[in-house]
């Protein structure tokens, strides 16, 4: 790749979702600014090769966009009133400055959760807009046919600019019903960053640590919001780790197995403190429980015993709040360090029918430590086969394969 390629790659990854938020908050037409966006990236691959990378890749990103964007009003101005597109016009046209680029995604977040979209439509199409996911991954995370997805958002963004949804951070009254949709995707934001271990697949390098500073800017505006904080408690323990899942060697490493020495104490005591704040507010949630979750596991820091009845206790109340098989999964799994892995194994038998997890790798993985445990070699063998298979993590790939030789 050339290095103007990947200067181009560095402004997508860096700045996609701040320039359409940009693009699109002035005009409403998201679509429109991708599609503004998207020709300002070729003309960018055409251009820089030859004059060079400019000094600041994103106001010449913004400026081509903006210059796109004026030619489609035009284009438009002869079926609509024409003093509005005028202003509109007078407006685009100023130029960038790329040290005074204002960050609009969160406006753009809670205008992609306005309660006139389709509930569905709300995580997936900030995912896209904001951080610059594709339908096809997209659909992914949230097991549903690609072309359904894709016509889901192509719906979604049509609204947008039909029904004129500003972009905006609602007040007080409007909040509830939005800023549940907004957490749902800075955290499937920061699970798709998470999967990527070795931080090797450039489409989620530092995915993880934008999730991360989307999550900051949501718990610094709304203080008031305990599952806010719970958000950002729970992506901070998990970041916390991030460079114990791999040994020297690039070799994957299990929770139970890493150095503690290695996990950012200072970013586990900040996690604690939002997770203290939050809890003063007395209304648990999803994320408040995730984040007591990955808390209880950071006692080892202080010697001592991971306390797996607590954690036991904690899932009952993540599933009773919020269910889901892979809430039931982990369940079972910690169930087996207080009842033996028999117990497990029979509650992971009575989710085996439930088709999402049919292609889930943690299910056989799991199934197989459990089977190998409980002495039924032959049994593990197959599974852990079934998780390798279902495996796209090469390092977890081979630890799967190691535990299999073991058998």
């Amino acid at each position: 790749m050339t290095s103007a390629a990947e200067a181009a790659e560095a402004a997508a990854r860096r700045s996609y979702g701040k320039l359409v938020a940009i693009l699109a908050a002035r005009t409403g037409d998201v679509a429109g600014a991708e599609d503004a966006l998207s020709e300002a990236f070729g003309a960018a691959l055409a251009d820089w090769p030859v004059r060079g990378v400019p000094a600041t890749a994103e106001a010449w990103l913004l400026t081509v966009a903006r210059r796109r964007i004026v030619d489609a009003v035009r284009r438009r101005q002869q079926d609509d009133d024409a003093s509005r597109h005028f202003a509109l016009l007078e407006e685009l046209a100023e130029p960038a400055d790329a040290n005074a680029l204002p960050d609009r995604r969160l406006e753009l977040l809670f205008a992609c959760a306005h309660p006139g979209i389709d509930r569905q439509a709300h995580a997936p199409l900030m995912l896209q807009t904001v951080l610059g996911f594709d339908a096809g991954t997209i659909a992914s995370a949230f097991l549903v046919a690609p072309a359904a997805m894709g016509q889901r958002l192509v719906r979604a963004k049509a609204k947008i600019r039909q029904a004129g949804i500003g972009f905006r951070v609602p007040g007080p009254a409007e909040l509830p019903p939005r800023l549940d949709s907004v957490l749902e995707a800075i955290y499937a934001a920061y699970a798709e960053g998470w999967t990527d271990g070795g931080g090797a697949d450039p489409r989620r390098r530092n995915l993880a640590e934008e999730a991360i500073w989307l999550g900051r800017l949501v718990a610094a505006l709304l203080p008031g919001e305990a599952e806010a904080l719970g958000l950002l408690a729970l992506m901070l323990h998990a970041h916390a780790r991030r460079a114990a899942r791999r040994d020297a060697r690039g070799e994957y490493v299990p929770i139970a197995a890493q150095e503690v020495s290695r996990w950012d104490a200072a970013m586990i005591d900040e996690a604690e403190g939002l997770l203290h704040r939050a809890n003063a507010f007395a209304s648990p949630g999803r994320y408040q429980l995730e984040a007591a979750l990955q808390s209880a596991h950071s006692v080892r820091r202080a010697g001592a015993p991971v306390p797996w009845a607590a954690i036991v206790g904690l899932y009952d109340a993540l599933q009773a709040l919020s269910p889901s098989p892979v809430t039931a999964l982990n369940r079972a799994v910690a169930s087996a360090e207080v009842q033996g892995p028999a117990a497990a194994l029979a509650a992971l038998d009575a989710l085996g029918s439930d088709a999402r997890l049919r292609d889930y790798q943690p299910y056989w993985a799991a199934r197989a430590e459990l089977l190998a445990r409980a002495g039924h070699a032959a049994q593990a063998r197959a599974a852990y086969e079934r998780a390798i298979g279902l495996e796209r993590d090469e390092a977890v790939r081979r630890f799967l394969q190691q535990r299999a030789a073991l058998l």
